[in-house]
């Protein structure tokens, strides 16, 4: 860190210079580790609600926040990357103004902050987090209102990973599943949700079928999770199937593809339990 001239004009425009650097260095490293494009770049707001399901908001006020938290921004996603280093040199002059005011001991109002979760969204105050950045302060003092969303906002660090959120709510939509059981189904492919949801409604109407009446998606999908998706798994981990997936969810798919493939019927038997473990070493090595 550079010691501070005492003079606050000079010591702001010290500051944007190597916040600048910082940010052109962080996408040179990026290129040369090649890191996906958006690591450094800022969450947009609307991206991330769109993707999570927005079901209300509460207002908790003024509160002082850490500067860390903050990820995001409403409308500002251009002007900073995702640690508020400036982009260009755009903000350059109403950026080293504030910080030079703020120097010289001028007050500053509140930012003004989205919550999602752990995270911060700003919504007015981009230049006044950015300041606080390059002076190292660790708290800042905001108005915040705090978003509640369908699904989870964990696991969410750049906007790749929207996707995958954006189509586990449009799952969990299609197969309302609650607490517990939705938290157990989980994939690595954003695509596989749809897949699988179109799975879960097939199994639905068999079953409608069969007991000759209709059934909603909630009553669907809490007897495909207990009648359906438990068993087999469990069966399959039993038999020591072995597939390479990171999860139950993957599991169940990889199942009852093979199985249809196999015997194009949707049953479950130890026989086909015992083919399908002789076969995941040999599709998947």
């Amino acid at each position: 860190m550079a010691r501070d001239t005492g003079f606050p004009d000079a010591d702001a425009e010290n500051d944007f210079s190597r916040l600048r650097r910082q940010a052109e260095l962080a996408r040179l490293s990026a290129w040369f580790t090649r890191a996906p494009a958006d690591v450094n770049t800022i969450l947009p707001f609307d991206e991330v609600v769109t993707a999570l399901g927005r079901t209300g908001e509460t207002a908790p006020g003024l509160v002082v926040v850490e500067v860390s938290s903050i990820v995001g921004s409403v409308d500002r996603t251009r002007d900073f990357d995702r640690y508020f280093r400036p982009t260009s040199t755009r903000v350059r002059a109403r950026w080293q103004r504030l910080a030079a005011a703020q120097r010289r001991g001028e007050a500053m109002p509140p930012i003004v902050l989205y919550r999602v979760g752990s995270m911060h969204f700003v919504v007015d105050g981009h230049h006044r987090v950015s300041i606080a950045i390059a002076r190292h302060l660790k708290t800042i003092d905001a108005y915040v209102t705090e978003i509640h969303t369908r699904i989870s906002p964990d696991g969410i660090s750049a906007p790749s990973d929207l996707l995958l959120k954006d189509h586990r709510r449009l799952f969990l939509a299609r197969v309302p599943l609650q607490g517990k059981q939705a938290e157990a189904i989980t994939v690595a492919d954003p695509f596989d949700y749809a897949e699988l949801a179109e799975n879960v409604e097939a199994w639905g109407f068999r079953l409608s079928q069969e007991v000759g009446e209709f059934l909603g998606r909630g009553e669907v999908a809490r007897r495909w999770f207990g009648e359906e998706f438990l068993p087999v798994v469990r069966m399959a981990r039993r038999a020591e199937v072995l597939p390479r997936v990171t999860s139950d969810a993957e599991l169940y798919m990889w199942l009852a593809c093979e199985r249809y493939r196999l015997v194009r019927k949707h049953i479950w038997d130890e026989s086909i339990i015992d083919e399908l473990r002789d076969l995941a070493p040999r599709k998947l090595s």
